[in-house]
């Protein structure tokens, strides 16, 4: 048998930088009152949402990807002649092929880098961030641009209060680089596909359908045990997390999921699900520069993730923030 050779002293990895789009438009609650029988009270009760952004025509995903990866960019010191591999994370592609992430890349100035789209669903992030850390670790690549970005009001009944007022659009990014000290703690990750229709979009329809109830019971029954396990296979416990940062479904669920963890009373919980609604593979990301950006979050603070949704899929994870 061959015996490969094997990158000597491959480096870990390290997030580098996060970057945002949020689009212009913000839908509240009271809004979305007008179209459809809800009324805030409603809506806060059983997702915490309070207002989401929806992209106007103008903001398309690519446009959103290119700028919320163009800031995570300028957030680590690289340009972009020096990523050598760029992944986009959508449940919301506009097409089949091409992908979108070698258009992005283009957009950037990457140099022909290695690009490709990931749909995992709400999951999406989580699964490319992990992928381009063991590139990097293995040698494939150097440096990576990881994007999550969503328009799923493309694919969302805006007059069906099941899905209209949970869902939104947006993009959040990150540039992981090698690093001595690992940033990015091995992934946990699977999937549940006897559950697979529990989010959908039913072959020859064009909105998501969603079986909220059983996405709820999965959520908080099945994903604490990922995040356990992220956390024993990163070396580290409850008392150790700074920063809680799953995917922002809903309010419910974040705070059930902090509680039955017992993290400690100063961990910093991502909220953004609250002004921002669900924008799938791009919450994590979304969630993290916000809580970067307001100073809630500091650089080396030991965050714990976690992405699920439409598959059912899940990936958790501990990391260090920039």
């Amino acid at each position: 048998m061959t015996r490969l050779q094997l990158t000597a002293g491959a480096p870990g990895a390290r997030i580098l930088g996060f970057g945002s789009y949020r689009p212009r438009r913000r839908v509240t609650n009271h809004e979305l009152a007008q179209a459809m029988e809800t009324n805030d009270e409603w809506i806060q009760a059983r997702v915490g949402i309070a207002e989401r952004r929806w992209a106007e025509p103008d903001e398309t995903l690519l446009e959103m990807s290119v700028a919320a990866g163009g800031k995570a960019l300028a957030a680590s010191g690289l340009d972009a002649s020096e990523v050598d591999l760029v992944l986009l994370a959508s449940a919301s592609l506009p097409r089949p092929i091409p992908g979108l992430a070698p258009e992005v890349a283009h957009r950037l100035g990457a140099q022909r880098p290695g690009a490709f789209d990931v749909n995992a669903g709400c999951a999406g992030w989580c699964y490319a961030l992990s992928a381009a850390a063991d590139a990097i670790r293995c040698g494939s690549a150097r440096n990576a641009l990881v994007i999550g970005g969503e328009r799923l009001t493309d694919y969302t009944d805006l007059t069906d209060r099941s899905t209209a007022v949970i869902f939104a659009d947006g993009a959040g990014a990150a540039v992981l680089g090698p690093s001595e000290t690992p940033g990015v703690g091995p992934v946990v990750w699977g999937s549940d596909g006897d559950q697979a229709e529990a989010i959908a979009i039913p072959e020859g329809e064009k909105a998501m359908s969603m079986a909220g109830q059983a996405v709820y019971r999965w959520a908080t029954t099945r994903l604490t045990e990922t995040l356990a396990e992220a956390m024993r296979r990163a070396g580290v416990g409850p008392d150790d997390i700074d920063v809680f940062a799953p995917h922002q479904a809903n309010l419910r669920i974040i705070e059930l999921m902090a509680k039955r963890l017992k993290l400690p009373e100063r961990t910093v919980i991502a909220r953004d699900i609250v002004r921002s609604g669900n924008t799938s593979s791009a919450s994590v990301p979304l969630a993290l520069s916000a809580l970067l950006e307001s100073g809630e979050a500091r650089s080396g603070d030991t965050a714990l993730l976690l992405g699920y949704g439409a598959g059912l899929t899940f990936a958790g994870q501990v990391v260090v923030l920039p």
